[in-house]
């Protein structure tokens, strides 16, 4: 397993940062217009990273929160034949992906995107994200984007997957899913999230079956979906790491359960870290364990610094357990 991380680099004092830190292993981001993305782009920037003693592993498809990010929104509204221009872009991605040796990319499939209520402070004044379904205002009616009834959801993830699950298996591409983060109750806004629950993730692996077809594996937001995620994190780990369908992790932790959570350091959670680093080993996962969410500090450079800490929690674990692959 490898310390890896998405987090947007913003110059190339950045990439150096990283290697110097001990990261070795990134989600990128691409520079101009996805639409563009073809094999002379992304071997550029592949090649780029690696000039810094980097090695890009995923790229993320242009899939938003919700609709109005502007990112392939027909996708999830299932708009058709907007959805399918959107979807021909992630073909092309896929395909460009192959040909300049990018072996993974990630994507979502949200509607009404990452939800939270206020923040609440946690170690030494830290500011953590966190969401309680009791702060949460009443909504009658459905969203802007319509009702969306869970098997209408699942129709436009099918239409998805039918179609881009055959280009990655020919292209030797993995596609990695976040789940939705976090678990509503059916028809909150009108819209069930499906991919919100343990059993909804389960449902979509099996869909058009694949091993290029599974997840992008956020710790953090299937702890947010458990009545106790300090004794069910683990049982949750092994089943879809066994069955080879952990794409990548986002190593994160949470104080908390489902509908009244915060996100944490990773030390300071109710999940054990160790536990997790332990069991992916285990299961032969061999991809990144990143950081994710981590909390807002006082200072310079706040997301900077707390995302270094992180960096050096996940060495030492995977230090610890004799699985670091520098």
């Amino acid at each position: 397993m490898f310390v890896g991380t998405q987090y947007p680099q913003r110059s190339d004092d950045d990439y150096r940062v990283l290697s110097q830190l001990g990261v070795t292993h990134i989600n990128g981001y691409p520079p101009g217009n996805p639409s563009n993305w073809n094999y002379d782009v992304l071997s550029r920037y592949r090649e780029k990273i690696e000039s810094f003693g980097l090695s890009l592993d995923m790229i993320a498809l242009p899939m938003g929160t919700t609709p109005n990010d502007g990112q392939s929104p027909n996708i999830m509204l299932g708009i058709s034949p907007e959805r399918d221009k959107e979807i021909e872009v992630c073909i092309n991605i896929i395909r460009a992906c192959e040909q300049a040796g990018i072996p993974a990319v990630k994507y979502r499939l949200f509607l009404i995107g990452i939800l939270r209520t206020k923040p609440h402070v946690g170690r030494g004044g830290s500011i953590r994200s966190s969401f309680y379904w009791n702060e949460v205002a009443p909504e009658g009616g459905s969203s802007e984007w319509g009702n969306v009834s869970e098997e209408e959801y699942w129709e436009r993830i099918t239409y998805f997957l039918d179609a881009t699950v055959p280009q990655a298996n020919s292209a030797k591409i993995k596609l990695a899913c976040h789940p939705h983060d976090p678990y509503t109750p059916p028809g909150y806004k009108g819209v069930t999230r499906v991919l919100g629950t343990v059993d909804g993730m389960k449902r979509f692996i099996k869909i058009n079956e694949s091993s290029y077809h599974g997840l992008n594996f956020c710790q953090g937001t299937v702890s947010e979906m458990l009545e106790n995620p300090a004794e069910e994190i683990y049982d949750i780990i092994e089943w879809f790491g066994k069955r080879k369908k952990i794409f990548n992790v986002h190593f994160r932790n949470i104080q908390g359960n489902k509908l009244a959570f915060e996100e944490t350091f990773p030390d300071e959670g109710v999940v054990d870290m160790v536990k997790c680093a332990k069991l992916y080993k285990d299961v032969g996962y061999t991809g990144m364990l990143m950081p994710d969410h981590a909390p807002k500090i006082s200072g310079e450079n706040q997301s900077t610094v707390s995302f270094a800490f992180c960096y050096g929690y996940i060495r030492g674990i995977l230090q610890s357990i004799n699985e670091l692959n520098d």
